[in-house]
């Protein structure tokens, strides 16, 4: 089952990867782009360029699917699909132009607004992830077979290890490290980077506390560590669900191991509180 979606989009990620590195090389054009929330955001060739490879080969390959990219105006048609791609051409666009290699091409399918389906693939590193629904996640480095993923067993939040963004911490995420008595953390880019590492056991846990982050930033990433054994919710502990009108996931990412994730989310609920944040309903 998926067998045709599995390999259609590992072919299509490594095909959006290589000409990402071309430009990586090269030197790409950098622009801007206004969100519909008017925020800023950078972009750049590499972005428009794999978002042509991928959006034209899952709608060439699965013309009756929905589709929902970062780089194409979503027009809502998606909302009436029970299938629907959900696409990140290239997510971590900042360290693309930073030149440190943490950027992920991202391609997740979601029925019913479940992730059902995901691939996440680093050009930089040829690093891929994958995982269907039901038949585990797995990695396939350079001159190696697929291997298979298994998050940690760790439940002692002082034992670990947290994916943290390359960006300076903010005084909120210093709150929770103190709170939680979290004192590990590796700085890395890109959710679907951070993620795998919890699926590596590299890391252990992952929180995003703003609101910024979209579809294609969690479907693809979230069915693989699911696989792996561990768990993608919101800071509440409420499942994401990818068949809104809404793409940003208002209520912020927690993502984690599996076995400390009820932990986690009770540890956070005060630092919540304390930060005026509330469970937002999306829509």
């Amino acid at each position: 089952m998926f067998e045709q979606e599995l390999e259609t989009s590992v072919s299509l990620a490594r095909r959006a990867g290589a000409a990402i590195m071309d430009l990586y090389e090269s030197g790409a054009q950098v622009g801007e782009k206004l969100a519909d929330d008017n925020y800023a955001e950078p972009v750049t060739e590499a972005d428009h360029a794999a978002n042509k490879i991928i959006v034209d080969g899952l709608s060439e390959a699965f013309p009756l699917d929905g589709l929902l990219s970062e780089e194409t105006p979503d027009d809502k048609e998606r909302l009436k699909k029970d299938r629907v791609w959900i696409i990140d051409p290239l997510d971590g666009t900042k360290g693309f132009i930073n030149r440190d290699g943490d950027f992920a091409v991202q391609i997740g399918l979601a029925e019913k607004g479940e992730p059902i389906l995901g691939v996440v693939y680093l050009p930089q590193e040829n690093i891929l992830y994958r995982a269907v629904k039901g038949r585990g996640a797995w990695m396939i480095a350079p001159d190696k077979g697929p291997k298979r993923l298994k998050a940690s067993d760790k439940t002692d939040l002082g034992q670990m290890t947290v994916a943290v963004s390359r960006d300076h911490r903010s005084e909120r995420m210093n709150q929770v490290f103190e709170t939680l008595s979290l004192k590990k953390e590796i700085q890395r880019g890109s959710v679907g980077l951070k993620v795998g590492l919890i699926t590596q056991q590299v890391c252990d846990l992952y929180l995003h506390l703003s609101p910024r982050t979209k579809f294609w930033d969690t479907c693809a990433p979230q069915i693989i560590l699911e696989e792996a054994g561990g768990r993608l919710t919101d800071l509440f502990g409420y499942p994401l669900r990818y068949d809104l009108a809404e793409v940003r996931n208002l209520n912020g990412v927690a993502a984690s191991n599996g076995v400390a994730h009820s932990k986690t989310i009770e540890a956070l609920k005060p630092l919540l509180a304390d930060f005026g944040r509330s469970r937002v309903a999306s829509s």
